[in-house]
């Protein structure tokens, strides 16, 4: 973690970080009155993260049912000979119901989250990726774990796991 990103990340930041995943909504003020800053000085805070990429946006949470897309499935690719990731990324990409796609390890190529109105159109999505790679399609049933808020804690124990699992390591 760079120097910049440290400063901007100390209790204050944590927390200002906590509530604006928690309700990127809030006002300047009541963000201030939550984390004991000034409307601007919450508001330069924010630009500052902003800026140094710990923010990267603002997004609505869109109910998908409630927009006609009831249907979620996760997509997998496996390589096909002559195809590359990129390519296959980027052609899935420009099917609009691919609302992610991740270049994956293991021996699938990418992983797909697709929205469809009905299974009729889920296997219009597949046959589309079908021209990529082997699809291998799970429809998701739920999603107990919508959304995870990054805390302070985490990235504190991910550093110890990591210092524990070097510290480990047999001595040569």
């Amino acid at each position: 973690m760079s120097f910049e990103v440290e400063k901007l990340l100390d209790e204050t930041g944590w927390r200002l970080l906590f509530e604006l995943q928690e309700n990127a909504r809030l006002s300047y003020h009541e963000l201030g009155q939550r984390v004991g800053l000034s409307s601007p000085a919450v508001a330069d805070r924010i630009r500052r993260m902003e800026e140094a990429g710990i923010i990267s946006g603002y997004h609505a949470e869109v109910n998908l049912a409630r927009v006609g897309l009831p249907i979620m499935a996760l997509i997998r690719l496996k390589g096909m000979t002559g195809q590359s990731c990129q390519r296959v990324a980027a052609m899935a990409s420009e099917i609009p119901e691919v609302i992610e796609c991740y270049r994956v390890t293991g021996s699938d190529m990418v992983v797909i989250k697709a929205v469809a109105s009905s299974v009729d159109h889920l296997e219009s999505i597949v046959n589309q990726l079908n021209l990529y790679g082997l699809p291998s399609t799970s429809i998701v049933f739920s999603n107990p774990l919508q959304r995870r808020t990054i805390t302070q804690e985490m990235v504190q124990r991910t550093g110890k796991e990591n210092l524990l699992s070097r510290t480990e390591l047999p001595h040569m």
